[in-house]
């Protein structure tokens, strides 16, 4: 089977949806379909069954910025690949963010599979609505990849809604060689933007013990605001790290910190660090509740958003106590693996495999 997955944003940027994309694509591929991903790129594309699309342009949404490619010649590099690619099935993420993911839906040259991830306040998806509609009955399969997703996208866009959680390349996470460290050591990776709650964090850390280091991943508009607030020799600033360096981190650390406050559908990264063996403290948001919530117990330290001290006295509860961090981390797997992607990619599978059964006439 020919595949085609295509991703709004750059994936010369982190993000959930790119990984979430990428991840998928290379499932298929062990599986033996033809698969291949469309999505703009800021620089060589990260694989080599990548069809780069551009460059992108960052978009406020959301609380954040989004890298989305929606220029004209954008379009027609995505339309030359969709004819000259002829897939069998082609899975859209995101499909109502302006550019290549639209651009499909308007083509729609083989059965489309619809994945929203995006949660919090749209107030286009209220605004376009009808557009929105039009846009839904278009997708032969619909598919949210948490409650707070759905919530936001089926009202609009309308139609049968699956809800299918992202997943993770857990074997990838629980294999990776631990960074290593001095001291009890908390990591962060996100963009350095209020949503994200890098500021709390930081805000948080005078309130542990004097040993505790803070590596800080990732950029963004806050940084050097942040970096001149916050000066501190326990934190290292990491700046854009590889995919390496963060698998190795993610599992070196003796705490993985989110403390979001708000806009995450589905914490994704909480997952991975729960692979990796790593305790999570979290923030309370409706996305990272719901990954914390395993069947043998909470999997997590979840805290009030927004509340330096609460996030505090949650990260101490686990670098304090090692039996505590001990289950947690056993927890943590459990629920991890509950969320192996490639799950995902077999109930993707098996409903592309009707869609393109049913796209054939008798």
């Amino acid at each position: 089977m020919r595949i085609g997955l295509i991703c709004p944003y750059s994936l010369s940027v982190p993000g959930g949806v790119q990984g979430q994309v990428l991840a998928l694509a290379r499932s298929m591929r062990r599986r033996g379909h033809e698969t291949r991903v469309l999505a703009p790129c800021d620089g060589p594309p990260p694989e080599l069954f990548v069809t780069p699309l551009g460059n992108s342009v960052p978009t406020a949404t959301n609380g954040s910025v989004a890298p989305i490619a929606p220029d004209v010649p954008a379009q027609l590099r995505t339309i030359r690949a969709l004819w000259d690619e002829q897939f069998d099935v082609v899975h859209l993420h995101e499909p109502l963010v302006p550019g290549p993911t639209v651009t499909a839906t308007l083509l729609k040259p083989a059965p489309l599979v619809g994945t929203f991830h995006a949660a919090g306040s749209q107030p286009a998806y209220q605004a376009l609505a009808p557009l929105a509609a039009w846009f839904g009955q278009r997708l032969d399969l619909r598919v949210a990849v948490s409650d707070d997703a759905l919530a936001l996208v089926e009202g609009p866009v309308g139609g049968e809604f699956e809800v299918w959680f992202n997943g993770i390349e857990y074997e990838r996470f629980a294999a990776a060689e631990p960074w290593p460290t001095d001291g009890p050591t908390v990591l962060f990776i996100g963009r350095h933007e209020p949503r994200k709650g890098l500021g709390v964090l930081l805000e948080a850390l005078p309130m542990l013990p004097a040993d505790t280091r803070l590596w800080v991943a990732g950029v963004g508009p806050d940084t050097d605001a942040l970096r001149r607030r916050h000066d501190d020799a326990r934190i290292e600033w990491l700046g854009r790290i590889d995919d390496e360096e963060r698998d190795r981190r993610l599992a070196g650390a003796d705490v993985f910190c989110a403390p979001s406050l708000g806009g995450e559908s589905f914490g994704v990264i909480l997952l991975e660090a729960m692979a990796a063996g790593t305790p999570v403290v979290a923030s309370s948001i409706p996305g990272y509740a719901k990954v914390a919530a395993g069947d043998e117990g909470r999997s997590a330290e979840l805290a009030e958003p927004g509340e330096p001290a609460a996030l505090a006295a949650a990260i101490g509860r686990v670098i304090g106590d090692p039996d505590h961090a001990a289950h947690l981390r056993e927890l943590g797997r459990v629920r991890a693996a509950g969320f192996d992607l490639e799950l995902l990619a077999e109930r993707y599978l098996d409903r592309y495999h009707r869609l393109v059964a049913g796209a054939v006439p008798a």
